[in-house]
């Protein structure tokens, strides 16, 4: 640093020493101040020198996934200088992808176009109960390379606009693992082993999870994950779907629907943390299809027989155990925040052991320059448009003066099983720990969509739940869907929560007919009163 610059920073440090003083008296920070490369400066002065010139960047973004890349796009439209840091280390089976996180690569996006293409082949087959002339359905079959491919040309189409819209928006792309060398320093190693010291002001992780495995024998060999199967190389066949949370019902649903045996193994309980009522609705349809479950079990070990196929044996509830053959095993027992790579020691970053997450406040660590968005939060819902908001919000805060914060309450969901399950609010459990059974009420309906009469499909489990406070302005706490679109009914249905809903409001509210989410409108029987919610009639 130049003598002149030097000087004058000094002369404006003696100015500011006796506002200093006061504010030290009274406990607070140092309005005028700050700390920069060990030294002490003037606030107004150092924002330039230490952003500009002692940094690299403004921000550093570990992970570009979903999140991180929301708040360096964010970040530098408002006029920060940004670089993002990206790599994908391979699946236990060598799976590997580009630019993007797990929504894009092997999460959401490939997930709903499997469903997509489940949702068709179902078509095909009532189609000629609406008067389609169309060869014998039971002849139709799926194409698994030819449906794999088409998903997968998508997916590197977005890979490409990501890393077209990053270099058009001046944000610098690392293609490195990195790690914390302290605070300011991130460590990028690239797939040569080139190391690349990056510095900056603010830092954000945003490095998502993996699936976990078991520690068995022929886990990490024989099994695969999510991670692997929307690439899979080959057909699935019939698959052990190993954990019951919403990615192994999804595959396990999106797989029955394209022809495949598939079966789940429940080590506990099915979905936990969503509404049990609305879980067991979608468990049973999902066995009506044809999905086969095998509860209070665990694996203990995988073998591949001369055959190539796998010997999977599993240990039940009274320890006994059984056998069975399989093509592909696929491990869903959750994911794990990759946070140990990050070496986060080096930079003081406290992590919560149970979990391996981070405990933020308002995004922000325990280091004040460093913060998390996404799956790596500590009891923060794992969803790609919470990992987003958060981002953009964060970016707004930290360049912007904004001041708004991310809302975690009322996030809306779908669970995309065959018979889609929606939700937005409380579950029943959770209104009833939290109010008292005698505070709430429960308003329910099971319904017939129209698109169900001709094909004459089964209509048992569509069903509908909307829970509210009893008394004062009947506040609705929770919405619960099940039936077609779920995704679609509950996202403007979360909109009217967000917005204070009550129950006169709703009733009030006149519904599209004919359609699925007009049911939301039409409730009027409480699971007190014990009246049957069955419908009368498509317009009852």
């Amino acid at each position: 640093m130049s003598p002149i610059i030097m000087a004058t920073l000094t002369v404006f440090t003696r100015l500011v020493s006796i506002r200093g003083t006061y504010a030290k008296l009274l406990g607070l920070p140092h309005p005028l101040l700050v700390k920069c490369d060990g030294f002490v400066y003037g606030r107004s002065v150092m924002a330039y020198m230490c952003t500009d010139q002692s940094y690299m960047y403004d921000l550093l973004v570990i992970g570009g996934g979903s999140g991180g890349l929301a708040a360096a796009k964010e970040a530098v439209g408002l006029n920060a200088k940004v670089a993002v840091l990206d790599y994908v280390t391979p699946s236990p089976i060598g799976t590997t992808w580009g630019l993007g996180g797990t929504c894009i690569n092997v999460g959401c996006i490939p997930k709903k176009l499997m469903h997509q293409a489940a949702l068709l082949g179902e078509a095909v087959h009532e189609a000629t109960k609406f008067g389609w002339q169309l060869p014998d359905p039971k002849t139709v079959k799926i194409d698994w390379e030819a449906l794999t491919t088409a998903v997968q040309n998508h997916i590197k189409s977005v890979n490409w606009v990501t890393r077209v819209e990053l270099r058009t928006k001046k944000i610098e792309y690392i293609n490195a693992l990195g790690h914390f060398k302290d605070a300011h320093t991130i460590v990028g190693v690239t797939k040569k082993g080139e190391e690349k010291i990056l510095t900056a002001k603010n830092i954000l992780i945003a490095v998502g999870g993996r699936p976990k495995y078991p520690d068995i024998p022929g886990a990490l060999e024989y099994g695969i994950s999510s991670d692997d199967i929307f690439s899979l190389n080959r057909a699935p066949g019939k698959t052990l779907l190993i954990g019951a949370g919403y990615i192994g019902l999804e595959c396990a649903g999106f797989l029955n629907g394209l022809g495949y045996d598939a079966t789940i193994m429940v080590r506990s309980i099915v979905l936990r943390g969503f509404d049990q009522q609305m879980v067991n609705l979608i468990v049973k349809e999902m066995e009506h299809r044809g999905v086969h479950f095998i509860y209070q079990a665990k694996p203990k070990k995988i073998a591949k027989q001369e055959d190539g196929r796998l010997l999977v044996d599993w240990v039940d509830k009274d320890g006994q155990i059984h056998q069975d053959v399989y093509d592909t095993v696929l491990f869903a027992i959750g994911r794990r925040a990759l946070i140990e790579d990050l070496k986060p020691e080096n930079a003081g970053l406290k992590i919560v052991p149970e979990t391996n997450k981070i405990d933020a406040i308002n995004e922000q660590t325990n280091v004040p320059n460093i913060y998390a968005v996404g799956d790596v939060l500590h009891k923060r819902p794992e969803l790609t448009p919470v990992a987003i908001n958060a981002g953009k919000l964060l970016a707004r805060r930290l360049f912007g003066n904004s001041t708004e914060q991310m809302d975690y309450t009322n996030v809306a969901t779908t669970v995309f099983t065959p018979l889609e399950y929606g939700c937005v609010g409380l579950s029943e459990e959770e209104a009833i720990m939290l109010h008292g059974e005698e505070e709430i009420e429960i308003y329910h309906a099971y319904y017939k969509p129209t698109e169900f009469f001709i094909p004459q499909k089964q209509v048992d489990h569509c069903y509908v739940k909307v829970i509210a406070l009893r008394n004062g302005d009947e506040r609705v706490l929770g919405m619960h869907f099940v039936g077609p679109n779920a995704g679609e009914v509950i996202q403007g249905f979360a909109v009217a929560i967000k917005c204070g809903l009550t129950i006169p409001k709703l009733k009030s509210t006149v519904g599209i007919h004919p359609t699925v989410a007009e049911e939301f409108t039409r409730i009027f029987i409480t699971k007190r009163s014990g009246l049957d919610p069955s419908p009368q009639s498509c317009c009852s």
